[in-house]
């Protein structure tokens, strides 16, 4: 085992430290690969995401506009829509949201743990 010293344990990462300040939050990365293919209506994305309520949803959202990710367009209708759309840097985020979902088939595909052959 490596020996990991006071200091080296206190080095966090800044933009590890970023990343998940956002995307360790419930829902977020649903979110963002849900917006992968293209624009999708508030609606539509409650519906594709069970369990998440209107309000976080709406909170999550206003968040990854706040931060740059999503772009909120609305459709002047009638009747008035909104959708939502990841922007150059949400989009940016597919290799990794698709890189996690590869390692969790491999590594987390019994019920959410680690296989056995995986813990050594």
């Amino acid at each position: 085992m490596a020996d990991h010293g006071e200091a080296v344990c206190r080095q966090v990462d800044g933009g590890i430290t970023r990343v998940f300040g956002l995307f360790g939050k419930r829902w977020t990365g649903l979110i963002v690969a849900t917006l992968m293919p293209g624009p999708v209506h508030f609606a539509d994305l409650r519906r594709a995401i069970p369990g998440i309520s209107e309000r976080m949803l709406s909170d999550r959202l206003a968040e990854l506009a706040a931060t740059g990710l999503v772009v909120r367009e609305v459709d002047a209708g009638p009747p008035l829509r909104v959708a939502y759309r990841l922007t150059e840097a949400g989009r940016a985020m597919e290799p990794a949201l698709k890189e996690l979902g590869r390692w969790a088939e491999t590594y987390l595909a019994d019920g959410g743990r680690c296989p056995e052959r995986f813990r050594t």
